[in-house]
């Protein structure tokens, strides 16, 4: 009995220093003093000035460093919108800015490891993240819904939400607020989000790509947009939404749709916004990789390629591609719609690459080529 006693009070001490130990190196080396990069090395605008009002594209280049904090998330974006400022671009009650998809999603990364930020691979980023929330990620893992494929990156996404909604919506109303402009905020990844009494919450379940858009005076729209049509990387771990419940927002300078990335492409996702007779269409997008905007398409990502564009796989380029088969000539054909933005995110974001240029629908559509650069993109109505 003796021998048992001794064995198992060994192990509770042996269990209560490693526990010790891990608790400190979890909350060691927390957070960066790394500085940030703050740029701008393209700005072009589009029409002529009139008093109607204009979409502005912020073509955001964005690092694992301005994750590392609300502060740093908060200061990256301000800084383009300055920057929008002294160019006139932002007029008071009558500019819609547009941030680019996944702008919040990686709020994931807020107050974690320096080792995170300075990371080269995403992969292992993550796995120094999952160690030092295991209990959160553990929990998240076995609570998620029973139909998701990928359960560890829904878990990844999900583990933190309530901390990711709640700086995702602080940033986006402040600046809304301070500029005094309509903010289409991007999109973030959270689980089965909702507005509740002027509140964007995260709650339990599915795992959404969503957009919210705040008002000028800060306030968040209660209807959020959550994307249609998950691409191939994202089916494992997004749950979709069915094209009909995309809502139509009324703004001050008219009614705007928001189809988020891939949505773009399928004629089923305009079908409410030309029965609602939207003024203008407003695209977040990420486009993943390198290299791949100038080389041949590989067709509809997560989906069959519809039989109107599959003639042109392999035989047009991914630019081309976006600009013929989605926002930039869906809008016009399928919603009767004559102005729009498609703006990408653009970045350093570990090993997982960054693409795309802004499209531009101002009568005629056409991309950018300020692919890779942090740029703005303005478009008069």
């Amino acid at each position: 009995m003796k021998t048992a006693k001794k064995v198992f009070l060994f192990c509770g001490v042996a269990i209560l220093i490693l526990l010790g130990v891990y608790m400190l190196w979890a909350n060691t080396g927390v957070g960066s003093n790394a500085n940030q990069n703050f740029g701008l090395e393209a700005a072009e605008s589009f029409g002529d000035s009139t008093d109607k009002g204009n979409l502005l594209g912020i073509q955001a280049f964005m690092e694992p460093i301005d994750y590392a904090s609300e502060e740093n998330f908060s200061k990256k974006l301000r800084f383009y919108l300055i920057e929008a400022q002294k160019k006139h671009w932002l007029i008071p009650n009558k500019t819609i800015v547009v941030f680019p998809e996944y702008i919040g999603t990686w709020l994931v990364a807020m107050h974690e490891k320096e080792s995170l930020y300075k990371s080269p691979k995403i992969e292992e980023g993550l796995q120094t993240m999952v160690a030092r929330n295991a209990g959160k990620f553990l929990k998240t893992y076995l609570n998620a819904p029973d139909d998701v494929k990928d359960k560890v990156k829904y878990s990844v996404f999900a583990m933190k939400a309530p901390q990711i909604a709640q700086v995702y919506e602080q940033v986006f109303s402040s600046l809304a607020k301070e500029f005094r402009v309509t903010i289409v905020a991007g999109s973030v990844l959270l689980p089965e989000p909702k507005v509740t009494n002027g509140v964007l919450t995260a709650g339990k379940g599915q795992l959404y790509n969503t957009s919210a858009i705040f008002e000028a005076n800060g306030d968040i729209s209660p209807e959020l947009v959550k994307k249609a049509f998950p691409t191939a990387d994202e089916l494992g771990f997004v749950c979709p939404v069915k094209p009909e419940t995309i809502p139509v927002f009324k703004t001050p300078i008219g009614k705007m749709g928001v189809l988020i990335c891939a949505d773009a492409w399928f004629a089923a996702a305009y079908e409410g916004l030309k029965q609602r007779g939207v003024d203008f269409v407003i695209t977040p997008s990420y486009s993943s990789g390198y290299g791949y905007w100038n080389k041949p398409w590989e067709g509809y990502s997560g989906a069959e390629t519809p039989e109107d564009a599959a003639a042109d796989v392999k035989k047009i380029t991914l630019a081309e591609a976006w600009v013929k088969y989605a926002m930039g000539t869906r809008a016009k054909t399928e919603a009767n719609v004559r102005k729009g933005i498609n703006v990408f995110l653009q970045g350093k974001l570990w090993d997982l690459g960054a693409e795309g240029s802004t499209i531009v629908l101002s009568d005629s559509a056409h991309a950018t080529k300020y692919g890779g650069k942090p740029a703005l993109i303005n478009v008069w109505l």
